[in-house]
């Protein structure tokens, strides 16, 4: 599963939210069940990619510990996150689960 956040940043502030990121957010990644990769594309937005082992865990982690990673960055960043999650079919680079037939 990967689940995709978009985010538009005042570039003054592209620093303290990579320093952010990395001490803070990362951090709390990890911990979260089913968590497997992120990565991000930093100029006047960001997008944070991650990856999960499913569905559920991508979805506990938006309900559980994301609104507190929202409110981390929250004066860093002009606007509401977009968020979209889609499931992953092929990867090179992360041992993900393939998606299951429905």
């Amino acid at each position: 599963m990967q689940r995709n956040c978009l985010r538009n940043f005042a570039e003054t502030k592209a620093g303290e939210l990579a320093q952010t990121i990395n001490r803070k957010i990362i951090p709390i990644l990890q911990r979260q069940a089913g968590f497997v990769d992120v990565s991000d594309i930093e100029s006047d937005q960001i997008l944070a990619v991650s990856f999960w082992k499913s569905r559920q865990d991508a979805e506990r982690y938006n309900r559980e510990p994301y609104p507190k990673v929202n409110d981390i960055i929250s004066h860093l960043v002009e606007r509401a996150p977009v968020i979209k999650t889609f499931n992953v079919d092929t990867s090179t680079s992360h041992k993900l689960p393939a998606k299951k037939a429905a």
